[in-house]
């Protein structure tokens, strides 16, 4: 088992608590002083492990374009998050990573592109992704249990 990934699980299933304890509206709202919601940074890490992981070993993501447009790095929550993409998500939170584990066990990540961070840090390799993931994801969760004070 990679190891990096069951961190990676840890935050997550955190996650999904806060998706199973609220309700639809409390996912999609935007309290006065943020910039997104709830559902938005659960999404946006499902989208950021896909793209630092799959995309930059230049493999096919597990996860469509119209989901990395609308939470990839840079948006903003725009519209209505439905029951039903919610439930895509939620989905999408384990199905990712357990993938991702059988891939890594596999070995079919074989080349990776280098990439400078927001923060400085540049990932040389897939190990280096997925350790950033995880403070990526922390990040994350930190502003998930503000969004849910602010509710």
């Amino acid at each position: 088992m990679l190891q990096p990934l069951e961190i990676t699980r840890t935050n997550r299933r955190l996650m999904q608590k806060i998706l199973d304890n609220h309700s639809i509206a409390q996912l999609n709202k935007v309290p006065e002083g943020f910039k997104n919601n709830i559902i938005w940074n659960i999404a946006h890490v499902v989208v950021t492990q896909q793209l630092l992981v799959y995309q930059l070993s230049g493999l096919p993501m597990m996860i469509d374009d119209e989901m990395v447009n609308s939470f990839r790095k840079g948006t903003r929550a725009e519209g209505f998050v439905s029951q039903e993409q919610v439930a895509i998500i939620k989905a999408l939170l384990f199905s990712t990573l357990d993938q991702t584990e059988k891939d890594w066990e596999a070995r079919i990540f074989k080349n990776f592109k280098e990439y400078p961070t927001s923060t400085g840090y540049v990932l040389k390799s897939l190990d280096d992704a997925i350790n950033f993931n995880n403070y990526h994801e922390g990040i994350h969760f930190g502003y998930v249990l503000a969004l849910k004070k602010a509710l």
